[in-house]
């Protein structure tokens, strides 16, 4: 990973405790980035609300927060859909513990596949590749983070890490340009 990526990570952890919310950096992004994968449009802010039931209990984010999360979403979202792939999963670096970096990597797929069911519960029209990429991701989060941390396990988690960047990407290439559904304005999601 590179070094300005790791050191978003952290900037990242240090705003959501400034804040005091209870997500993590690599769960808060791969909540955002299901999203825009799954049609969420990054421009304007009406997604701001979603990620506030999602992630901050309803509650509305302070303007600096709101500020970052704007230009996060487009961030992701012109990352997605550049020709060059350069979307990376917000993840801690690799000087950090195999284990740490595991959980980090379930929480952004699970954190993901919240994020694009909101958009995205019904894959029927998705292609197979889709459809299998989002199967795998459900079983990626739930992957044991005790790992032994050697080098056969170091491939491992980079192999399973690049998948689900493509499968991200992949999403967003196949359903992030459509428009998502409109959600019923009474709803609240918990």
């Amino acid at each position: 990973m590179a070094d300005s990526a790791a050191s978003l990570f952290d900037q990242w952890e240090r705003w959501l405790a400034q804040e005091q919310m209870v997500i993590s950096a690599a769960e808060l992004h791969g909540m955002l980035t299901g999203l825009l994968a799954s049609g969420q449009r990054a421009a304007g802010s009406e997604w701001l609300p979603i990620l506030a039931d999602l992630a901050n209990d309803g509650e509305e984010f302070s303007v600096a927060m709101k500020g970052r999360l704007e230009q996060l979403g487009n961030t992701i979202r012109t990352d997605l859909g550049c020709p060059e792939i350069t979307f990376q999963t917000l993840l801690p670096t690799d000087d950090e513990p195999l284990s740490d970096r595991l959980v980090a990597l379930t929480e952004w797929a699970q954190c993901f596949l919240v994020g694009f069911g909101i958009n995205q519960q019904n894959l029927q029209k998705a292609s197979k590749d889709l459809r299998e990429g989002i199967q795998d991701l459900a079983e990626i989060a739930r992957l044991d983070p005790d790992a032994v941390a050697d080098e056969e396990s170091e491939r491992s988690f980079y192999e399973v890490a690049e998948y689900v960047r493509i499968t991200a990407i992949m999403c967003f290439g196949e359903l992030g340009q459509m428009t998502p559904p409109k959600p019923d304005s009474n709803l609240t999601i918990h």
